[in-house]
């Protein structure tokens, strides 16, 4: 196994015995406040829009679907899509600890039996060409070959299937800035490799339709009021004020996220 995939096991191994739990709540936080691998958890307070698109897109594909939650951490949404309607669901990841985590959230939810996990590495899936209806990812492709990981993907996935994707964007001054000062939160590899434009490029070589969504820039100054009586009014205000901003091309690749379904694989794309 390359030595980066070796990296990324130990690291994510590390991270997810500290967390059974990655989606934010002030529960959550509380638990990991004192965890310096956990220290970015608070910006994930005011993903509202992001999730909100991501599950309704979700909602649209993964009744009566099989699906693939492709490096599925601690398989929340693996457990959304089954209780869903989704007629199976499989996830993988290359985190031994991930898979376990998975494994008892789906039996403390109920749907160990209709969801299945597996180790695996995400850029050598092990299943057959046109296997699956839907794949979703959050935030997983920058810790791959992007070119070798979008080939796997579009092989993987059906003709008439779409992936849903959320991820960070590398554009933003101050973000990178903050990146560079935490380095203890990620691996080499993955802060090189954050997706900025070129690397739609690549994805466009294997997906003949991609649909973009730009998400959180004036809201990030929520952050620091999210356990105040101000924190809802300032995120709805905040909110509005970027949904003008990124509108605008120019500014929205300074968001924090885009939110983006791939549609018509490309299959063979080289």
């Amino acid at each position: 196994m390359e030595a980066r995939k070796e990296e990324e096991i130990a690291f994510h191994d590390k991270l997810r015995e500290s967390l059974e739990e990655q989606r934010w709540s002030r529960q959550a936080e509380k638990r990991v406040a004192t965890d310096p691998l956990w220290s970015n958890f608070k910006y994930y307070a005011i993903e509202r829009d992001s999730l909100a698109l991501m599950k309704r897109w979700l909602l649209e594909s993964a009744p009566g679907g099989s699906v693939l939650d492709y490096c599925c951490g601690n398989g929340e949404e693996s457990v959304f899509v089954a209780k869903q309607g989704a007629r199976s669901v499989v996830g993988i990841d290359i985190s031994p600890v991930s898979i376990e985590n998975c494994q008892m959230l789906a039996g403390r939810e109920g749907v160990a039996d209709r969801v299945a996990f597996r180790v695996m590495d995400a850029e050598a899936l092990e299943f057959r060409d046109n296997s699956f209806d839907l794949i979703m990812e959050y935030g997983v492709l920058h810790h791959l070959e992007l070119d070798r990981a979008m080939a796997e993907l579009g092989r993987v996935l059906k003709p008439g299937g779409c992936m849903v994707c959320t991820e960070t964007l590398a554009h933003n001054p101050v973000i990178a800035a903050y990146r560079r000062r935490t380095p203890h939160l990620r691996t080499a590899w993955e802060v090189d490799h954050i997706l900025g434009r070129k690397s739609f490029t690549t994805i466009e070589r294997h997906f003949g339709k991609v649909e973009r969504h730009f998400f959180h820039l004036a809201t990030l100054g929520a952050v620091p009021f999210r356990n105040t009586p101000a924190f809802a009014p300032l995120l709805a205000g905040l909110r509005a004020v970027d949904r003008v901003l990124l509108s605008i091309p120019g500014v929205q690749w300074q968001a924090w996220q885009v939110v983006f379904k791939l549609s018509n694989p490309r299959k063979g794309a080289q």
